[in-house]
């Protein structure tokens, strides 16, 4: 089955290029990709990972807020029942925060001028070592839970889907920088 990666920018930055290079290089790669866009609540991202039944969420953040976000998306995806997910976040981060980020439950993190090559490789490894998990209904409750929200104003939320049918964008991100200031 295709492999299902949600793309998500948490808190406050308002800068998302490294994301959608990561979420083009993805879609190239063969899987499919789901973005939340910009400023999005912890909540909202553990809820749109449950809803869109994702098998990876990938974090994108130069705001400096990682501690407080980043352990906070992994303890929502634990109470909604999705602690299987695989988190991996990018961006500036300083090494000293690195060990309490995989603490948290980050399982990798990239830094700035990481090839999205790097990115793809790593997922590839870890998602084929993954158990494929059905849908559950008690997550998809749990996410309706924890956004307030009910199943129909869900399936109008605006995600973007990037799939590996669609035609490519205007340019290749096979091993372009995927995180930092361009």
């Amino acid at each position: 089955r295709i492999r299902r990666i949600l793309i998500a920018k948490p808190g406050l930055d308002g800068h998302d290029r490294g994301a959608k290079v990561v979420a083009r290089a993805l879609r190239d790669a063969g899987f499919e990709v789901v973005y939340t866009g910009l400023r999005q609540t912890p909540d909202q991202i553990a809820s749109a990972a449950v809803q869109e039944d994702v098998d990876a969420v990938g974090l994108s953040i130069l705001s400096g807020a990682h501690n407080r976000l980043l352990p906070e998306i992994t303890q929502r995806l634990r109470e909604a029942g999705a602690a299987e997910i695989l988190v991996f976040a990018g961006g500036i981060i300083p090494d000293r925060d690195i060990p309490g980020l995989k603490a948290a439950g980050i399982d990798e993190i990239f830094l700035p001028g990481t090839s999205t090559t790097l990115i793809v490789d790593y997922l590839n490894r870890r998602l084929s070592a993954a158990l494929p998990s059905p849908p559950s209904a008690s997550r998809q409750v749990t996410a309706m839970r924890l956004m307030g929200r009910s199943k129909e104003s869900l399936r109008a939320c605006p995600l973007l889907r990037w799939r590996a049918a669609m035609p490519a964008l205007d340019e290749p991100a096979h091993d372009q920088p995927a995180f930092g200031y361009e």
